[in-house]
């Protein structure tokens, strides 16, 4: 049974030696941490069982044409499921993998550092070391805002947005509010947060994180509207989708002073153009998407979205019982639980 991967895995020493001894399984791998070029994915897809994907891999209709009939299972490494054709993929009866999960510790951790970093001003400050601009102590120079007494407005408060909070808690925040999609009072007495309008929580919140999924009524929400309602000391910071966010009217916020500054984790299009005017801006800090960037994480990824995670997207399924695999320690049973008596290939 052949296999697409497309990214060469680091895991691939863990991964590979499961699925080869299934039904003499092969694999074919793009040996380049760049994007797959569409010719070349479309060109591998044909005939495989199995596809392991990317966040920026699109697998719509021509790729699933390309594929053929005997593609069964996609698994893609990451949280998100936009880049899937869902509506095409339940229509084929193709199993879908996804490792939801995974990712919540390192993207709160990384949301809460990219705010600390962002409040306080530390790239900006360590520029000024470069260039010279560091001279002598100043009572009032590089002055940041800290958590202290603060309002935090969380706009999702799903696994990461609760984690998030979990991790800012212990910096003295006074208050915090969310918003949504419903409340969500199991999930929100931890922080005793109180559920409030989009509006409202961009009034009142001094910290405002975007960690909800990407949905036709959250695209482009963070908007013009959004922005002039908040603080002139707030700071905004996004590690859900670009898309969230209309970014020309966050330019605007921020070259104003509407706002004080920005953090973002992603933005539209990856990566942003150099000349982006975003880039241009002392008060708006873009590092590369870093969510899956930790050690402990991406070692268990594409292991995880191999042998199908803990969920299952709610798709048509190829035929059986849906088996959901709880553990990667036991590589033996596992294999034989997934490729022997599931009977395919899972990737």
């Amino acid at each position: 049974m052949p296999v697409a991967a497309h990214r060469p895995l680091k895991c691939a020493g863990i991964l590979f030696p499961l699925l080869r001894p299934a039904a003499g399984c092969s694999i074919q791998q793009w040996e380049s941490d760049e994007p797959i070029p569409r010719s070349e994915l479309l060109a591998g897809v044909a005939g495989k069982h199995g596809l392991l994907c990317l966040l920026s891999d699109r697998i719509d209709k021509e790729v699933l044409d390309a594929a053929g009939s005997n593609l069964k299972i996609i698994s893609t490494l990451s949280a998100g499921f936009d880049h899937l054709a869902l509506e095409e993929i339940k229509k084929r009866g193709i199993r879908v993998g996804y490792t939801p999960d995974i990712l919540t510790d390192a993207t709160a951790e990384l949301s809460v550092a990219l705010l600390l970093a962002t409040c306080r001003r530390l790239p900006e400050s360590v520029e000024e070391v470069k260039n010279g601009g560091w001279t002598t102590w100043k009572p009032l120079w590089m002055c940041g805002y800290g958590l202290s007494d603060s309002t935090v407005g969380i706009i999702g408060l799903g696994r990461i947005g609760q984690a998030v909070a979990r991790r800012l808690k212990p910096f003295g925040v006074k208050k915090f509010l969310y918003t949504g999609s419903r409340p969500k009072p199991e999930s929100a007495v931890e922080f005793q947060a109180n559920f409030v309008p989009l509006a409202k929580l961009a009034e009142e919140s001094d910290f405002v994180v975007v960690t909800c999924s990407l949905t036709p009524d959250t695209k482009g929400m963070c908007n013009k509207d959004f922005f002039s309602r908040m603080k002139k000391t707030s700071v905004f910071i996004n590690t859900s989708r670009g898309a969230v966010v209309n970014q020309e009217d966050l330019y605007q916020a921020l070259v104003s002073g509407q706002i004080a500054a920005a953090g973002l984790d992603v933005a539209t299009p990856e990566p942003l153009p150099t000349d982006h005017p975003l880039l241009s801006l002392k008060n708006c800090g873009k590092p590369p998407s870093l969510q899956t960037a930790a050690v402990c994480t991406f070692s268990y990824i594409p292991l995880l979205a191999l042998l199908m995670g803990r969920q299952w997207l709610p798709v048509a399924r190829a035929g059986g019982s849906c088996y959901s695999c709880y553990s990667v320690c036991h590589t033996d049973l596992t294999r034989n639980f997934i490729l022997g008596e599931l009977g395919m290939v899972c990737v």
